[in-house]
């Protein structure tokens, strides 16, 4: 379905409001997104090397979810599908730094039409794009929020008369890192898919430092709610994709698109629960519409979990897609994935190119370079290290993972007669789904070929060239 289509039926939403002083007391709906935070890297999770106190306490206090997804494992794209509902293809925002288009609506028009008073402090839109979705307030656009001032102000200045959706989007863990804040570098946890190097160390206690500062702040917003907006309230915990590590952001592997996803709701949602249910991001827009009372619309692509939270079903979803679309020219290599519960089917759209990111192309040390080279010192003296560069560098045209047996997703399956006719029906889903989203598989951006030599992109666009992996 078009998106003026979409328009339309949120429009028509005006019309189906006049009941509304019949109906019950709207809950309030606070969301706190965090910026790069993966799913597995906090207490919640199963995280026992990284200090995470109010994650923890949410999840006692509420339900936490164990199989949400993004849309797309970078930040504008997968922030623009939590605001409208669509998937990146449908609403515009396939690169990153692009907003939606002007036809599409989103999130604060809808809640609009049911009643709600809607606000955005920090980043919640990419960038300043904020200003394309008739927010009722905003407050510190891009590059988010690094304290609740703005908040605690807007909590206690605002109109009570009205149900509130405040969305916090906090700069953590993002980068630049903080410093590192009392972790320990030679006991932190790496991930099997990293090169173990004593500056990933360093940098990964830094990153763990911004995790336990977007926790901080998650605990002051919190108890800021709970005192300046009182009465019934969901809450939730989320970020927008994983860390910006290697086989993370800016990829299509769990470590990216599978983030944390906790909701409190006092006196609706039993405590201490988790939930296996799979969902995604794009499905919080029409969920709320439903929380309010409305009517979802046709043509959206998310789908309201609401049922599960009021305990009507047990699923919700048994597959999910995402798709990657770049993000300037430090990463372009267009890819989509199809998700089930046990395995993964990725489709790398140009496997000639080489799969870069800010991580090993930009001159900026805080996007990763400083850990990236040593990684590469350490591939010319390493087989398996140089396998895991070599990996990251070039991807091959399809991947399929068994996530049972490789939840780290590091045996591509899909050369196995064994699982050709897995392979075969999981591509030709995800060609019909990109027919469907009307996917036009463009490339943004100038790619690098493989066997050409990789240059550095420098703060000013320059280039100069690096050591080729």
């Amino acid at each position: 379905m078009k998106s003026w289509h979409f328009v339309l039926g949120l429009m028509c939403l005006a019309g189906s409001m006049a009941w509304a002083e019949d109906r019950p007391k709207l809950p309030n709906i606070v969301v706190f997104i965090s910026d790069d935070h993966g799913m597995l890297d906090s207490e919640p999770y199963g995280a026992t090397d990284i200090r995470t106190p109010n994650m923890k306490r949410l999840a006692a206090e509420g339900v936490k979810f164990t199989h949400a997804f993004a849309a797309s494992p970078s930040c504008g794209p997968s922030r623009t599908a939590i605001l409208t509902g669509l998937w990146p293809a449908r609403n515009g925002a396939e690169p990153n730094h692009r907003p939606k288009r002007v036809d599409v609506a989103g999130l604060p028009l809808v809640l609009h039409k049911l009643g709600y008073q809607v606000a955005a402090i920090g980043k919640v839109a990419h960038n300043d794009f904020a200003k394309y979705y008739d927010f009722d307030f905003v407050a510190g656009p891009s590059p988010g929020a690094v304290d609740t001032q703005a908040a605690l102000a807007f909590l206690k200045t605002r109109d009570k008369s009205m149900p509130l959706c405040l969305i916090f989007g906090t700069h953590y863990p993002h980068t630049p890192w903080i410093a590192n804040d009392g972790y320990d570098p030679a006991t932190i946890q790496l991930p099997p898919t990293f090169v173990d190097t004593t500056v990933t160390r360093e940098q990964r206690t830094k990153y763990y430092s911004s995790i336990t500062a977007a926790d901080r702040l998650l605990g002051e917003l919190r108890e800021m709610t709970q005192t300046h907006l009182p009465g019934d309230t969901l809450f939730i915990y989320t970020a927008d994709q994983g860390a910006a590590w290697p086989f993370a952001k800016w990829d299509l592997y769990d470590a990216s698109i599978r983030v944390p996803f906790i909701i409190a709701w006092p006196g609706h949602v039993k405590p201490a629960t988790n939930n296996d249910a799979m969902i995604c991001l794009p499905d919080l827009l029409p969920t709320f519409i439903e929380l309010a009372g409305g009517k979802v619309p046709d043509g959206l692509d998310g789908k309201s979990f609401l049922p599960l939270l009021v305990g009507a079903t047990a699923t919700h979803r048994d597959r999910v897609f995402a798709t990657c679309s770049g993000d300037g020219n430090f990463n372009v290599y267009p890819s989509r994935s199809l998700r089930t519960g046990e395995w993964k089917y990725i489709l790398n759209l140009h496997p000639e190119f080489q799969h870069h990111t800010h991580i090993s192309r930009s001159a900026g040390p805080a996007n990763g370079i400083l850990y990236w080279q040593t990684w590469i010192t350490a591939a010319a003296n390493s087989v398996a290290d140089a396998a895991v560069v070599k990996r990251y560098v070039e991807r091959p045209a399809e991947e399929l993972y068994d996530l049972k047996e490789d939840p780290f997703e590091q045996h591509n399956h899909a050369a196995d007669p064994q699982n050709a006719q897995r392979l075969a029906a999981m591509r030709s889903e995800v060609k019909a789904w990109m027919l469907q989203q009307g996917d036009k598989q463009t490339v943004f951006g100038k790619p690098l070929l493989t066997g050409e030599p990789v240059t550095i992109i420098g703060d000013g666009g320059a280039r100069k060239r690096a050591d080729k992996p």
